[in-house]
């Protein structure tokens, strides 16, 4: 079944669309900055789910509808919630498991922040493969100011995006920064102009889309595993990977669409 035949999962906080091999996710609460409550990570976690089973899905893009990407947490919601202990427990066990579940995918995720990416928003952007952003949107990370910590594996990842002095001042300050100081200091790949955002995030999709499914299947995980893996099990590992992807169909038709000097057209088998 092609992806235009296809019927795409709806959801009451997302918006899902795809292009070609791309799966486009939209935040959809702009009323509320997209700010985040317990039905939208488990909505998210149920389209990643659809993303990782559906083989014309190579690609994802993350994004907001409106003005925001993600504000964080929806402080009126939970105001208004009376949880108990393990409610609330179980509510912040959800967003790491977002967090996981978008660097476990087995296939690349861009985030295309479109305005304010703030605490759980800018853990799931952080969380993704890619960043690019909009020039003039922001990204913090305000847990400290208002008595809280951050979460998603952010403490880990950050660090080894942009250094360990400028992850102290984003985590312990919670300056925001533009995404033109993201670009700058390596937190973002890119940053663009407002209207041309989207465009250039599905074009980097698109392009990462277009590579061999098998080989990023078996790359992602060895690129996230590589900075605390001894050199001798990293070795073995990209061994096994470069022997799974010698078994397969796509591998044979990246070496003859090398020899006769043309794109290859990869399966995914």
């Amino acid at each position: 079944m092609s992806s235009a035949d296809r019927t795409l999962p709806c959801y009451e906080t997302l918006l899902v669309s795809q292009h070609n091999y791309v799966l486009e996710v939209r935040f959809n609460r702009p009323e509320r900055l997209n700010a985040v409550i317990e039905v939208l990570y488990r909505e998210l976690l149920d389209v990643l789910q659809y993303a990782a089973q559906t083989p014309d899905v190579r690609a994802v893009v993350l994004t907001g509808e409106g003005r925001a990407f993600c504000v964080g947490a929806d402080m009126k919601a939970h105001g208004g919630a009376a949880r108990t202990l393990f409610q609330r427990r179980a509510y912040l066990q959800l967003g790491n498991d977002v967090c996981e579940a978008i660097i476990k995918l087995n296939k690349p995720v861009v985030a295309a922040v479109n305005g304010y990416a703030l605490g759980a928003g800018a853990e799931m952007a952080v969380s993704c493969d890619f960043i690019v952003m909009a020039n003039e949107a922001q990204i913090g990370f305000p847990e400290t100011s208002i008595g809280t910590c951050v979460g998603g594996g952010v403490s880990k990842l950050l660090p080894q995006l942009v250094g360990l002095s400028q992850a102290r001042r984003l985590l312990y300050l919670g300056d925001k920064i533009s995404g033109a100081e993201a670009a700058t200091i390596g937190l973002a790949l890119a940053s663009h102009p407002q209207t041309e955002l989207l465009s250039e995030a599905l074009a980097l999709a698109e392009k990462l889309a277009r590579q061999a499914p098998v080989s990023m299947a078996m790359l992602k995980p060895l690129v996230n595993r590589g900075g605390h893996t001894s050199l001798e099990s990293q070795l073995q590992q990209e061994l096994d990977a470069v022997f799974t992807c010698s078994t397969t169909e796509d591998w044979q038709e990246g070496v003859d669409a090398f020899a006769e000097r043309r794109k290859p057209d990869f399966q995914g088998q």
